[in-house]
């Protein structure tokens, strides 16, 4: 619990960064995902799991 506790963490702050650091570009890709059609978006979604799905069994404990 307290690895998955830690990796929760670690993923907020990984996601929040972007928009602490850039915010004005964060909001206009915001936008721009917005106005994007859903196959892009569905496939960036499957590529976006796939990897973590690969990632999280090649570095699992």
């Amino acid at each position: 619990m307290k690895t998955i506790l830690f990796l929760i963490g670690l993923i907020l702050f990984v996601e929040g960064l972007p928009y602490f650091a850039f915010p004005d570009k964060m909001r206009r890709a915001t936008y721009r995902l917005l106005e994007s059609p859903d196959y892009r978006l569905r496939t960036i979604g499957f590529v976006s799991m796939a990897t973590g799905l690969v990632l999280a069994y090649l570095f699992r404990e």
